[in-house]
């Protein structure tokens, strides 16, 4: 079955007259004698074809001097439908062993191809090819972390080839698939752990620099996460080795407006580096959303993508995803706590 395309006013007007959920998004149509301008799907009585003419968008028939119809909301957004469509496409493209096409998708939720893609971006943030290769790639993440064999975890993550998943490599794990299932293996790593007014920190450094920083309630969780995160390292509690940090990290703590600089040795992808980079241009006291962040690295569309980058920072404080709020003003989540999140705002507050 094709997807149909609209092109025609002839085949625009046989939507209209069948009031085709399909057509939603490739035109609008607008009646001269009541001068509104409508979805293709509008439930209002149907016009005279010879009183009808159609657009592209509304703000072409707006500029042709029509009005919005208030029963329709042509340019209005039915979030919490547009949502529903997106979510079941959203699950899929995770579930599916081969990833759908845009047009298959797009004709599974009623709609052309090009409104599909556009909807699916402006609510996720990337494009389904985008957001169905971020999945497999951290299905082949998670195959790895268990330690499965390389072919294995990339067959389980539905790549079609081998070549592929290593092509790709470089960008969604920042390293070789078998340098990340061997993720630390050779390194050596210290690491400390301490108590601070925000609960237990432990910082784990390599030559190059710091590596993690986590924070909890438990001396032991701390432990256990640095451990699990180079857990084929030659790993080893240095409490001299990194006094240092840890006293700059302390300081910071108690007197947020000094900063916190410290030479970091942290992994992650193209963009995950990209998004990290911008947050450490934010400055004690100051906030961003994710929008404005995502504006800043130059992708103004992938709001919820600088989210999903600010749960991955592995090293709290010194790259400050603290600082990062939603559009609303609200505090937004936190890998490490939403109370501790608050927290350190309001002890950056000038």
């Amino acid at each position: 079955m094709r997807m149909r395309q609209f092109l025609t006013d002839e085949d625009r007007w046989d939507a209209v007259c069948a009031r085709e959920a399909a057509a939603d998004g490739a035109f609008r149509f607008a009646v001269r004698t009541t001068g509104v301008y409508c979805r293709p799907q509008c439930a209002a009585r149907r016009p005279l074809r010879k009183n009808v003419e159609f657009f592209e968008r509304g703000t072409d028939a707006e500029a042709a001097g029509y009005r919005a119809c208030k029963r329709c909301l042509p340019d209005g957004v039915p979030e919490a439908a547009h949502i529903a469509l997106i979510d079941a496409a959203c699950r899929e493209i995770e579930t599916a062993e081969r990833l759908p096409t845009l047009a298959d998708l797009a004709l599974r939720a009623n709609r052309s191809p090009f409104y599909f893609q556009r909807l699916f971006k402006r609510i996720v943030g990337v494009s389904p090819r985008e957001y169905g290769a971020a999945k497999r790639a951290e299905q082949l993440r998670d195959g790895l972390g268990a330690q499965r064999s390389v072919t294995t975890a990339i067959h389980d993550a539905g790549f079609g080839s081998s070549s592929r998943a290593y092509e790709i490599a470089p960008q969604t794990l920042g390293m070789s698939p078998g340098a990340y299932r061997d993720r630390g293996r050779g390194m050596q790593v210290a690491y400390a752990i301490a108590q601070t007014p925000l609960g237990w920190i432990g910082i784990a450094a390599t030559q190059h620099g710091v590596a993690a920083i986590e924070l909890g309630d438990k001396r032991d969780d701390v432990r256990d996460r640095v451990r699990a995160r180079f857990a084929n390292a030659e790993l080893r509690e240095d409490d001299a080795a990194l006094r240092g940090n840890l006293e700059i990290v302390l300081a910071y703590i108690k007197r947020p407006s000094l900063g916190l600089r410290l030479p970091l040795d942290v992994q992650g992808t193209a963009f995950q580096r990209r998004v990290w980079r911008a947050l450490t241009e934010i400055a004690p006291g100051q906030r961003a959303s994710y929008a404005e962040v995502a504006r800043a690295i130059g992708d103004p569309n992938a709001s919820r993508a600088v989210a999903t980058a600010c749960a991955s920072n592995p090293v709290a404080l010194a790259i400050p995803c603290h600082r990062v709020v939603r559009g609303d003003g609200a505090i937004g989540g936190y890998r490490w706590g939403e109370d501790r999140k608050r927290t350190l705002l309001e002890a950056e507050r000038p």
